[in-house]
């Protein structure tokens, strides 16, 4: 593996082991045995029976009016701002102890995305919506992690957009994790749901502001959060990078499917069932042959490249490989030129580095 895999593996270990361990351990389902669970799941299962296939219908597009302004002294940074067009579409069960829409009223930053438009100069530039990871979603970081003056050298604008629940959408007082994703199916479908409607109507919005392309690039979660966003609109391109692709499978490689093995396999099968409606490998990707590309980290630990290499077989997509880990992503920049090379076949940058 070499020091490097090695390093790599460690810190992504030690991440899952404490930050995502402790959330487990926390989460609502952790006082409840095998059989209570599988109960519980069933009975979500039969509720998610009754969406619709339309992906229109359950994740649709709205027309939005964000309100931006410059920030900066650049002129090139805008913040953009507009009320998320999501609406639950859950309803109160018997026998629940706290209505859902109780719980998303606890976060009322939330209703409102927060995006950050850093644009490379022409007024029709392509777009690439940047999607964060985890625990992070905060403006003045992302810029910092992701390649943007390399976007701009390549004449593409980045958007970074604060998915549901993180970055300025995120509880202030008293600052906990994003509760989204996690233990709760129906609050995790919601908060994909929002994720999609936001990004949909966003993308339209851009597209009407004169974008010549739209295209998404996500870490993590937000490389699921590009995946299946490209299986519902007709981007131009779309890049999931390190992505998570399952949460079954992200469930039961954390350990948290109990019981015996019987049981656990009962779990999985039914969180796949579940999430089904909003899994980036339901629904065929929309993007365009060429503009398809799966980026995954050899020595991953939290979403191993299991998951990058289902998402790449579903799209029919090549599946671009670096050395790094999850947190410690060495030997990225070959990715990025991976990346570049397929926009520039794409006619959407003059340059191929």
């Amino acid at each position: 593996m070499g020091w490097v895999g090695q390093g790599a593996a460690t810190l992504d270990r030690a991440f899952r082991a404490t930050v995502l361990a402790r959330r487990r351990r926390n989460g609502p389902e952790s006082t409840l045995g095998p059989v209570e669970r599988i109960h519980g799941l069933r009975a979500i299962a039969a509720e998610v029976a009754a969406i619709p296939n339309d992906a229109d219908s359950f994740l649709p597009r709205a027309s939005i009016t964000p309100t931006v302004e410059r920030i900066g002294r650049s002129g090139r940074a805008h913040s953009v701002r507009f009320a998320s067009p999501h609406r639950l579409w859950f309803r109160p069960s018997p026998g629940e102890p706290e209505a859902l829409e109780d719980r998303w009223r606890r976060y009322p930053e939330n209703y409102t995305v927060d995006a950050r438009w850093l644009r490379a100069g022409p007024v029709d530039a392509p777009v690439c919506l940047l999607l964060h990871g985890y625990l992070g979603g905060v403006h003045a970081i992302e810029e910092r992690f992701w390649p943007i003056e390399w976007l701009h050298r390549n004449g593409i604008d980045a958007m970074l957009v604060a998915l549901p629940f993180h970055g300025a959408r995120r509880r202030k007082k008293p600052r906990t994790p994003p509760p989204f994703p996690g233990g709760d199916p129906k609050f995790t479908i919601e908060g994909f749901r929002q994720t999609c409607v936001d990004l949909r109507s966003l993308t339209t919005w851009l597209r009407g502001e004169g974008a010549r392309a739209v295209g998404a690039m996500g870490m993590s979660l937000g490389g699921y959060s590009a995946a299946l966003l490209a299986t519902v609109e007709p981007l131009d391109f779309v890049a999931p990078f390190i992505p998570l692709a399952s949460i079954a499978d992200f469930a039961r490689d954390g350990g948290r499917l109990i019981g015996t093995r019987t049981q656990q396999l009962e779990q999985h099968a039914l969180l796949e069932t579940i999430h089904a409606p909003v899994s980036p490998l339901t629904r065929p990707c929309l993007v365009p042959e060429g503009g398809r590309l799966v980026i995954a980290a050899k020595n991953d630990h939290i979403t191993p490249m299991t998951h990058a290499a289902k998402i790449a077989t579903h799209f029919d997509a090549p599946l671009e490989i670096f050395r790094g880990g999850h947190l410690l992503q060495f030997g990225r920049r070959g990715a990025f030129r991976a990346f570049a090379k397929m926009l520039h076949a794409l006619e959407l940058t003059t340059v191929a580095s």
